[in-house]
């Protein structure tokens, strides 16, 4: 579908693009201790959205035209549709991402030759990873929703809220604590911690086991959703 172009063009536009303007930006001696791959990280906040809105149209477009009846007409056993989508959904997005991070790496590499010799191949994996998991899960909350605008919304929240409610939840004692860990764990500090940002708080393992964690579940859902349903 033009979607998938639409989308993956934007992601890696966004990634490279702004990638390509902070590295632009920026001194040798910004990168003493922080790997090339730091200006992915600015492109990566806005472009993780083309991959979470990918991830639900992988699915829910089948649903809202029809053709779903159609798919499960010519593959009854629908497990093998939604796990063929799942397989090929995350192995388009890794490749994507890891294209785009590392090229930015490459770029920044060049501009700021020997500023810094710490080492980014983990960040390139790590932060595809990220991102890919949650286009994952998008699908598979499509997959349960089965409403393109209805599960953009839900991911858009899952990513968002948890960004933007610390700021009000640590304004109460009792709340605090709840406050720092959405804190800890939203989308843009864990991508943060990814990138080596925030070195002194870890390199981002929990957060990206959380998200496994939790695409995990939302998978397992799906497919016992998709079983017990009618089209």
């Amino acid at each position: 579908m033009r979607s998938t172009l639409w989308t993956l063009g934007i992601f890696l536009l966004l990634v490279i693009g702004i990638g390509f303007l902070v590295a632009a930006q920026t001194r040798d001696s910004d990168f003493g201790d922080v790997p090339y791959t730091i200006p992915a990280f600015f492109g990566l906040i806005l472009g993780q959205i083309c991959l979470i809105t990918l991830g639900v149209l992988v699915v829910s477009s089948e649903y809202g035209t029809g053709m779903i009846r159609t798919t499960f007409t010519a593959s009854p056993q629908r497990h093998r549709v939604l796990a063929a989508k799942l397989i090929i959904f995350f192995v388009v997005a890794f490749a994507v991402s890891a294209f785009a991070i590392g090229l930015v790496g490459l770029i920044t590499s060049g501009m700021h030759s020997d500023a810094s010799d710490v080492p980014w191949g983990g960040t390139v994996l790590k932060g595809a990873l990220y991102v890919s998991l949650l286009g994952v899960l998008a699908l598979a909350v499509g997959s349960m929703l089965r409403h393109s605008a209805g599960a953009i919304t839900t991911m858009l929240g899952v990513v968002l809220v948890p960004a933007i409610m610390p700021a009000f939840l640590m304004m109460s004692d009792s709340m605090r604590t709840i406050g720092e860990k959405m804190q800890e764990y939203n989308a843009p500090n864990a991508l943060a911690r990814i990138f080596e940002l925030d070195s002194d708080h870890g390199t981002g393992g929990a957060q990206l086991g959380l998200l496994v964690g939790v695409t995990a579940a939302a998978i397992v859902a799906a497919f016992v959703l998709l079983e017990r349903r009618d089209v």
